[in-house]
């Protein structure tokens, strides 16, 4: 069985944190939801009731937060042993809103855990083509393409994402005993947890099942030996825990071949 954690999950309604919620309660770990509408407690609540662990729900505006230092009084209210990030605009909306909330609030909470000595993992979750600099694993052309679709379709978040990235890239390695782990879906979809491939992808494109992501990440954040790293991932053919383990054996980085100069 797992010791207990206290897990501090930002954006708690959106449709990844309410499928991990429950795997994280499970674990007899207690998870304090952050959530921006009080609408939405009566739907949280639910995923606590007769889970082995404790449900807290705070409704509080991540998009209010505006510097690190009121991350950190949240950190500091919370007292998480894990944080992730599962909020954001996802690109909906005015651009200056998901710039807020998927690039400033994001880069906010992840100064204020690593500079929180109790905190010692953060769970980011970004997608697949958030990168400023093709990977050697991937073709020239395939990335090309996808650069030009995701300019299209995906800019500001595509812009807010890469800076948040960065961010956690570089804030990860001001602490051995911290873990600034990105995991980087395709297209989300609402099948079932499945079967995955997970780790430095030779595609940018490709379904990921919110399930499995939510998956993924209760999986990594229960992984005692894992480190700073970057792990695409779509739907495949690897078993979860088996995937997550190689990863992390392996010492596999998605972020290898990326500048940030």
């Amino acid at each position: 069985m797992s010791s207990i954690r206290n897990v501090l999950l930002l954006g708690g309604h959106g449709k990844v944190s309410q499928l991990l919620t429950p795997l994280l309660l499970q674990r007899s770990w207690n998870v304090t939801s952050i959530i921006r509408d009080p609408a939405q407690v009566a739907t949280l609540e639910k995923l606590g009731e007769g889970q082995k662990g404790k449900l807290n729900i705070l409704v509080r505006s991540i998009e209010d937060v505006t510097s690190t230092e009121q991350a950190k009084t949240l950190i500091d209210e919370v007292k998480p042993d894990y944080v992730v990030w599962s909020a954001g605009a996802g690109g909906k909306g005015a651009p200056e809103r998901t710039y807020k909330v998927d690039r400033d609030a994001a880069s906010h909470f992840i100064r204020a855990s690593v500079a929180t000595p109790s905190v010692t993992k953060f769970v980011t979750i970004s997608f697949i083509g958030s990168r400023l600099k093709k990977a050697s694993w991937v073709p020239d052309g395939l990335w090309l393409e996808y650069r030009n679709m995701v300019r299209k379709a995906l800019q500001s978040y595509y812009e807010a994402k890469v800076v948040a990235d960065n961010v956690l890239y570089f804030e990860g390695k001001k602490r051995n005993d911290f873990a600034g782990i990105c995991l980087r879906p395709g297209a989300l979809t609402d099948e079932p947890a499945g079967n995955v491939t997970l780790g430095k992808l030779p595609v940018l494109q490709g379904n990921s099942s919110r399930a499995s992501v939510a998956n993924l990440t209760a999986l990594l954040l229960d992984a005692p030996n894992v480190k700073s790293c970057w792990l695409d991932m779509i739907d495949g053919d690897e078993d979860p825990e088996a995937a997550v383990k190689r990863c992390v054996d392996e010492g596999v980085n998605a972020a290898d071949g990326e500048f940030y100069e």
